[in-house]
């Protein structure tokens, strides 16, 4: 009984000096549930999180996040939405060496808009918030080519512009691109135009049928690669560039494409044999009403990007027809008018967020924006 009555005062001292939060130094506590990056941004505490997000590109320092030419295995940035382009809204994620071959981005780029989820601590990383010493990384197989993204942050720049100034805006966003070779044109419209209800097949653009993805090249009923702005307008051919570009890219039919040529854009016309729903006559084509405003949008693009700064000519679009090899398009009214007819649908958008989050890296402004044509041409 002694020392029961002696231990009893020392154990009363120490319940008080707790009560009073005398000595205490509690460890960060772990968190169980999973974050979201919003919220592990909040959270910068040094406790343990487990965090979901969509893999955005490789941080390289405080401010800069690449999208391509990764520099290394070391390191990736978190986002909600695959669009994410602001650094503020990013999660940097230090890769340990043990995970660096499945989730390194110069070893796997192709993890560039997909989903994972990453256990560690909640710590700076570059000075910016982050998430350290990862224990488990999992996932990567949960694409989202169909979220819209942040566009508001890919367009702050040019939000409260208009006319002249809103075009200079976008064309210097939009010049931020990953460049292809002609080759990898190929692959790219597999991806960007494939068939929603059949993964093996993509959709010709002014034809509109199904087909599948390996019969393309230069024989009749193949598709091949039509240039939607016709390359001899401003001679730029198959160049890196405006002939690479697959904003304005897309899958047709051999002798669909042929009769297309390097037409301009107009109402009327005859019909066009495998293109039901097209015109042509002898200087302007017409494809079918479904794609009518994705034409003008592309060409709406094209203008935009390649302004004449870049070695290749200022491309616009001019309300005539028979342009020939000049760096114009018509006919600007038709297009200005396919385009408020024939909004972008689901299609449309899905192939912009593919081409930025896994091809070229930039967006056409006018399938995020399209009131934004009737800005810039008045």
């Amino acid at each position: 009984m002694t020392a029961l009555r002696s231990a009893r005062p020392v154990l009363l001292i120490g319940v008080l000096l707790a009560l009073l939060g005398f000595g205490m130094t509690p460890a960060p506590a772990a968190t169980s549930a999973t974050l979201t990056v919003a919220a592990a941004l909040q959270q910068q505490n040094g406790s343990t999180g487990t965090v979901e997000g969509y893999v955005v590109g490789q941080p390289t320092a405080t401010n800069t996040v690449v999208r391509s030419n990764f520099p290394n295995d070391y390191a990736l940035a978190l986002a909600d939405s695959a669009g994410q382009t602001s650094t503020a809204s990013m999660l940097y994620v230090q890769i340990p060496s043990g995970f660096r071959a499945a989730y390194g981005l110069r070893t796997n780029p192709g993890l560039v808009g997909q989903k994972i989820t990453v256990t560690g601590t909640l710590s700076a990383y570059f000075s910016h918030p982050g998430l350290t010493g990862a224990t488990a990384f999992s996932g990567g197989g949960g694409a989202d080519p169909g979220d819209p993204g942040d566009p508001a942050d890919y367009y702050a720049n040019a939000i409260g512009k208009t006319g002249p100034a809103l075009k200079s805006a976008l064309h210097t966003i939009i010049s931020n691109q990953t460049k292809l070779s002609y080759d990898q044109v190929w692959t790219a419209l597999k991806d960007t135009d494939q068939d929603p209800a059949n993964p093996n097949n993509v959709i010709l653009l002014y034809s509109g049928r199904s087909q599948s993805k390996t019969s393309n090249g230069g024989d009749p009923n193949d598709w091949n690669r039509e240039h939607v702005w016709a390359k001899s307008h401003g001679d730029f051919g198959t160049a890196t560039g405006p002939g690479t570009d697959v904003h304005h890219l897309r899958p047709e039919d051999v002798s669909v494409n042929g009769i297309r040529g390097n037409l301009d854009f107009d109402n009327g016309g005859g019909t066009v044999a495998e293109c039901p729903g097209c015109a042509v006559d002898g200087d302007s084509f017409s494809p079918r009403a479904a794609v009518r405003g994705d034409v003008a949008r592309m060409i709406f693009y094209m203008a935009v990007r390649y302004d004449g700064g870049d070695g290749f000519a200022d491309l616009e679009p001019n309300n005539v027809v028979n342009n020939g090899s000049a760096p114009y398009i018509g006919k600007l009214s038709v297009l200005k008018a396919w385009s408020q007819a024939d909004p972008p649908d689901a299609f449309e958008k899905r192939r912009n967020q593919v081409i930025f989050d896994k091809w070229q890296h930039n967006r056409n402004p006018f399938v995020d924006h399209p009131e934004w044509v009737a800005s810039i041409w008045p």
